[in-house]
């Protein structure tokens, strides 16, 4: 199938089948999807945590606005930002970048003086917004990649950051949840959404041509 075919494909699942699991390869298939996003920088600026274990997810659902889609889907996916920006993460970052391509480290530094200058600037509150950004487009590689293995899923903002953060221990990670993404197979009976038709605005009044 096409990605189009696979986009109009899924939805927003509002009903998992708690006895159905995602294996393994194909988390980790989606997974990839999100590590290869493009990110500003290169930086890299967040980082997505799998929870599977069933007590935890009990214990996430706590504020969670659909409680019983986080309780019965496979797992959840909780894409998490840096907190701020710091010239040791930044220097470990491009470090990664010149050793790989087994250049000498500090090659990049010319820029890496710059993008530190222009965060040096900005409060942690403007840094996380921007880290925050950065998940967005991780998710959705993530969202198109199950759609092309046939793994349901829903993009989720309405939950709890402070249960979830201190649940998972985030804060002492340098991060912050921003969203979440379940996985799981849709419960067809439950899942109202399964039998209607897939809607959107237009094509027409969509695009805007200059």
């Amino acid at each position: 199938m096409s990605l189009i075919e696979d986009l109009n494909w899924r939805h927003a699942v509002k009903a998992y089948d708690s006895t159905k699991k995602v294996s393994e390869e194909d988390v980790n298939k989606i997974l990839e999807a999100a590590r290869l996003a493009p990110t500003s920088s290169g930086l890299q600026p967040f980082r997505v945590i799998v929870v599977e274990n069933q007590e935890l997810k009990e214990k996430m659902v706590k504020g969670a606005l659909n409680p019983e889609v986080m309780r019965d889907c496979s797992q959840v996916l909780v894409f998490a930002a840096w907190d701020s920006y710091s010239n040791e993460k930044i220097d470990k970052v491009y470090d990664h970048h010149t050793d790989v391509r087994d250049l000498p480290r500090g090659r990049f530094s010319s820029y890496t003086d710059k993008i530190k200058e222009i965060y040096g600037n900005q409060t942690p509150e403007e840094h996380f917004a921007h880290t925050a950004r950065q998940t967005y487009i991780a998710l959705g590689l993530a969202m198109a990649q199950a759609a092309e293995l046939k793994v349901d899923s829903t993009p989720a903002e309405g939950f709890s950051n402070d249960v979830v953060d201190e649940i998972l221990g985030l804060r002492e990670l340098g991060l912050k949840s921003v969203t979440l993404l379940y996985l799981g197979y849709r419960d067809i009976e439950n899942d109202y959404l399964s039998h209607m038709k897939k809607v959107r605005i237009p094509m027409e009044e969509f695009i805007i041509r200059k």
